[in-house]
C-alpha cells in the first residue's frame, strides 16, 4: 500500500512542542509589547502643548526698567520629575506690552544682572555686556539673551517656555 504524501501523521511529541512554542510566543508577545511601550513611551512622547508659566503681577514692573521675576516649575524628563527655578527679566516701555529676557548669559550660562546706573545687563564671569533689549554690547557671548513671549491675562504675567 502506498502512503499519501499529503497525509502525514503528526506525532504527539511534535504537536505538544509546537503548541507549547506557540503559547509561549503569544505570552511573550502580549507581555513584551506593553513592556517596551512602558519603557520607551516617555522618551518618544512629544510635548506639543504650550507651556505658559505664571510670573506674577505686572504692577511690579516699572516702565523702562527690567524687573527680575522668579518662579518654580516642575519639569518632567521621562520618569523623573524635578522642581526647577526659572528667572526672567521682564521689561515694558508703555505698561501694556511686555517682553521677557532670560538672565542666563549665552556665553557660558552664568547669571546676568541688571546694572541700573549703566542701563545694561552685566555678566561678571567674562565681562559680557548686553543692552536693555538683550543684544550683545561687549564681551564673548555669541548671541543675544534669549527672549520669551509674554502675555497678560487676568492681571497676571505669563511667559511662554519651551519644552
Amino acid at each position: 500500500m502506498k502512503e499519501d504524501p499529503q497525509k502525514k501523521e503528526v506525532s504527539r511529541k511534535d504537536f505538544l512542542s509546537t503548541a507549547i512554542f506557540a503559547i509561549g510566543g503569544i505570552i511573550g508577545f502580549s507581555i513584551g509589547i506593553p513592556a517596551i511601550a512602558y519603557i520607551l513611551g516617555p522618551a518618544l512622547r512629544r510635548n506639543e502643548t504650550q507651556n505658559w508659566v505664571p510670573l506674577g503681577s505686572p504692577t511690579k514692573v516699572e516702565p523702562g526698567v527690567p524687573t527680575l521675576y522668579r518662579t518654580r516649575v516642575e519639569q518632567k524628563a521621562g520618569w523623573v520629575t524635578e522642581e526647577q527655578e526659572l528667572t526672567f527679566y521682564v521689561l515694558t516701555e508703555n505698561g501694556r506690552d511686555f517682553t521677557a529676557l532670560s538672565n542666563i548669559c549665552t556665553h557660558l550660562g552664568c547669571r546676568v544682572r541688571w546694572v541700573d546706573d549703566e542701563s545694561q545687563f552685566f555678566c561678571p564671569c567674562h565681562n559680557a555686556v548686553f543692552d536693555k533689549q538683550g543684544n550683545v554690547v561687549a564681551g564673548p557671548p555669541p548671541r543675544p539673551l534669549d527672549a520669551f513671549e509674554v502675555k497678560l491675562e487676568n492681571d497676571q504675567l505669563f511667559v511662554l517656555r519651551e519644552g
